[in-house]
């Protein structure tokens, strides 16, 4: 009857043990779908502020280019009719003051264009974060008997 009982004993704690493990592997199951969730969620809220921001940049540049534009021509119509007598002169000068700007801008612009920002920084900071506390973790996990 000893050998029975120890059996049994041996049993149940092997069982206690399985059912132990399963909980904690359900545990980090859960806790990992709900991290990659928030991780989701802070992505889609970047792409959705990124997109506004794009948006809304897009229009302010539109209106300001417009203003410029239209105040632009007034301002060469100015010149030329104060100085009607030069007028070829004026529109030389100015039609050269635009194009050496307008090549200054095309560098600009070609210069910000190869160095682009990180648009989903935080993301890839939170995911490093976790990245490296899974790996504290499993350092300092006990090994295995």
């Amino acid at each position: 009857m000893g050998e029975n009982e120890d059996g049994a004993s041996a049993t149940s704690a092997t069982s206690a043990t399985s059912a132990g493990l399963l909980s904690a592997l359900r545990s980090i199951a859960a806790t990992l779908l709900a991290s990659a969730r928030t991780r989701l969620e802070l992505l889609s809220n970047e792409i959705e502020f990124g997109k506004l921001r794009a948006i809304d940049l897009m229009l302010a540049a539109l209106a300001m280019a417009s203003c410029f534009g239209i105040g632009i021509i007034l301002a060469v119509v100015f010149l030329v009719v104060l100085f009607w007598e030069q007028r070829l002169v004026v529109l030389g000068v100015c039609a050269l003051f635009f194009f050496v700007l307008g090549g200054v801008l095309l560098a600009r612009v070609k210069r910000l264009s190869r160095r682009p920002e990180r648009i989903f920084a935080a993301s890839v900071a939170e995911l490093e974060q976790d990245l490296h506390q899974l790996k504290a973790m499993i350092d300092h996990e006990p090994p295995a008997r």
